[in-house]
């Protein structure tokens, strides 16, 4: 069984930097894209970003292209979201998920994943 830990969420203000990381442990995530999601208060789940297993390509949704960079290190099994220029509107619980392939069909569809973290909270600051 595959579990899929977050860390690295917390109180920043507008304008500030946060890493996010997503450690699996008892399998690896070998051979699958990893991706991010998040979800705010009484709103849907939504897709952030997903990285390949090996060739590197990454995909973002618009609302973060240029502020968020996706990253991985496969020998340590452990995704990254690197987070700038935060703004109140990334407020959310945000997830890690294992993909189903080396890279979904569909990035933000939530059926291209099939493990999902508990989540770490980002509160943004106006």
């Amino acid at each position: 069984q595959l579990q899929l830990v977050e860390s690295g969420g917390g109180l920043v203000q507008a304008g500030d930097s946060l890493r996010l990381s997503c450690a699996a442990s008892g399998r690896t995530f070998s051979s699958r894209a990893m991706g991010w999601f998040r979800q705010a208060p009484g709103k849907e789940r939504e897709f952030v970003a997903v990285i390949s297993w090996s060739t590197g390509n990454t995909y973002y949704t618009n609302s973060v292209k240029g502020r968020f960079t996706i990253s991985r290190d496969n020998a340590k099994n452990t995704v990254y979201l690197q987070m700038n220029s935060l703004k109140p509107e990334d407020t959310a619980l945000y997830y890690c998920a294992r993909g189903r392939s080396a890279f979904p069909t569909v990035v933000g569809a939530r059926h291209e994943y099939d493990y999902w973290g508990q989540g770490t909270q980002v509160t943004v600051s106006s």
